[in-house]
C-alpha cells in the first residue's frame, strides 16, 4: 500500500538540513511537508540532545526510565490539571491506533469516519 508521491519522475532524497531537502543529484527542495517548520532538519541543538539521549539506550517508552517520568512532569505543568494522563508512543500511526482504541472503548461504538 505504499506508493510514490512522484510516479513519472520519482525524487531520491538523500539528505536534508534545515528547511531544504536534497535529492541524489544536489538538487534542493524547500520542506513543506515533512513536520519540520519549528526546527528544520539536522538542528545542531536537536542533533545534541538526540546524540546526548541516544547514548543513554531509551529507545522506547516499552521499558522504564526516568526521563519519561521527568518529561512527563514538566508537560503537565505547562497545562491543565485535567490534562494529566500521558501516553508516549512511537510514531503518528501508533497514536492513531491508540486514540482509536480509547475512543471505541469509552464510546462503545465501532464506526468510524475517516476523511482525505
Amino acid at each position: 500500500s505504499c506508493k510514490l508521491f512522484f510516479d513519472n519522475d520519482p525524487v531520491k532524497i538523500v539528505k536534508a538540513k534545515g528547511q531544504y531537502m536534497y535529492d541524489e543529484n544536489g538538487r534542493r527542495y524547500l520542506d513543506c511537508i515533512n513536520n519540520v517548520a519549528h526546527v528544520g532538519h539536522c538542528h545542531p541543538d536537536i542533533v545534541k540532545a538526540a546524540h546526548e539521549q541516544n547514548q543513554l539506550l531509551n529507545t522506547n517508552s516499552r521499558y522504564l526510565h526516568d526521563n519519561l517520568v521527568d518529561y512527563a512532569e514538566r508537560l503537565s505543568k505547562t497545562l491543565p490539571e485535567k490534562l494529566c494522563i500521558f501516553y508516549f508512543l512511537n510514531s503518528g500511526s501508533e497514536a492513531n491506533d491508540l486514540a482509536l482504541r480509547l475512543a471505541r472503548q469509552y464510546t462503545k461504538h465501532e464506526d468510524v469516519i475517516v476523511l482525505d
